[in-house]
């Protein structure tokens, strides 16, 4: 009998192909497109990193200022923010 194991990371490894197939497409900003216009936005906050939300096209971005963490949704195709949370 064999028993299928999850590997460490694999909805990354696969959140990752993804994004980089959208881009060589050209259909979402680089992620250092997107770091380079929302983090000087987020003064005082240290940036944690990014995860990338393939059904939405949306980067969400995790920042970290006394204590608490927010976190800033931005469209991967425009650049634009569409919400922050805490």
């Amino acid at each position: 009998m064999t028993v299928a194991v999850p590997i460490a990371g694999a909805d990354q490894i696969s959140e990752q192909g993804q994004v980089r197939r959208e881009r060589r497409a050209g259909n979402v900003r680089s992620l250092r497109e997107i770091e380079q216009m929302v983090i000087p936005q987020m003064s005082g906050m240290q940036y944690l990193g990014p995860e990338y939300d393939a059904a939405a096209m949306a980067y969400r971005l995790k920042f970290i200022q006394s204590g608490k963490v927010f976190f800033v949704d931005v469209d991967a195709r425009t650049g634009r923010i569409i919400g922050r949370s805490r």
